[in-house]
């Protein structure tokens, strides 16, 4: 692991989603403690999708911006809400001058799959419909997000090729989690690894999809085709027990005819990126924002 990382892990708290309201504390009292965005010339605004029901949305804002992306926070399909991804989406509208639509869809166990599909869909759809008055071209929508957001990213580029929805020009995957089999060596192997493992990514799934079977939409690692797909840039860190399925998941992309940026981030555990004075953290960071400025700009 890499030394600056290795520090922490004695201080990062254990991870249990057994009993999701505890968890969901926990894991916005982490979100408060980092930085707030630290971009200048950026309006942010929050907005309700209208669905059904309707969906929060945080939109930010930079200037002159071009393209969008449509973002959704991590989480385990279980945590998470627009506050918690404050920080993440300023910093990604900021770096890429994207204009950032932050998407606060349902969670499981309250509300299982496809819910937090269907919200993202919903605001996906609204994007393009008001291009005009986000100030963006329609052309340059792009999906994106960590984790279980990374997952649901995939699922919406999915069904948005099936259904004809919004045409998506790039999808942005960090550390996604894509496939509900865990039946990768790094899903069977890694069951002690920092803030993500076996048994949390397990009941993460349990959680998202109850007793029904999982389907490509739920689980984007199950699609039997995965041709005419946007572009994507895809992100891994060495230990976590996603790093397999993402690695497959990009050679199937390639093998479709997808264009496919692969960056494996050597000594780095989920979500470690967070820890934000690690110098791999700040290339990570970097890193992803480049990609998704060079997509838009294509």
């Amino acid at each position: 692991m890499h030394p600056e990382l290795e520090a922490f892990v004695p201080l990062l708290p254990k991870e249990d989603l057994s009993d999701p309201v505890a968890a969901r504390k926990t894991y916005a009292e982490l979100a408060a403690a980092r930085p707030a965005p630290h971009g200048g010339d950026m309006e942010i605004e929050d907005r309700t999708v209208p669905a059904d029901p309707d969906v929060p949305v945080r939109i930010y804002r930079p200037c002159q911006a071009q393209g969008a992306i449509v973002w959704l926070h991590g989480g385990g399909r279980v945590m998470g809400d627009l506050d918690t991804e404050h920080a993440w989406a300023g910093w990604i509208a900021d770096d890429s001058k994207a204009v950032v639509i932050s998407v606060g869809y349902r969670l499981a166990p309250e509300d299982r799959f496809p819910a937090a599909l269907d919200d993202a869909y919903a605001v996906l759809t609204w994007t393009a419909e008001h291009a005009a008055e986000l100030g963006i071209d329609p052309a340059r929508i792009a999906v994106g997000g960590h984790s279980a957001g990374g997952g649901l990213a995939a699922s919406l580029a999915l069904r948005a090729r099936d259904e004809q929805g919004p045409p998506i020009h790039f999808q942005l995957l960090n550390e996604a989690s894509l496939d509900d089999r865990q039946d990768t060596w790094s899903q069977r192997n890694f069951t002690d690894t920092p803030w993500n493992n076996r048994d949390i990514v397990a009941a993460s799934w349990r959680h998202y999809l109850g007793s029904a079977p999982a389907t490509p939409y739920a689980a984007p690692a199950r699609a039997a085709d995965l041709s005419g797909l946007p572009a994507a840039y895809i992100a891994t860190a060495e230990f976590d027990p996603n790093r397999d399925e993402d690695l497959a998941y990009a050679v199937r992309l390639l093998q479709a005819g997808v264009s496919v940026e692969l960056h494996q981030w050597p000594g780095t555990f989920h979500g470690s990126l967070a820890i934000q004075s690690a110098e791999v953290s700040q290339r990570q960071i970097a890193e992803l924002t480049a990609a998704l400025r060079r997509a838009l700009a294509e």
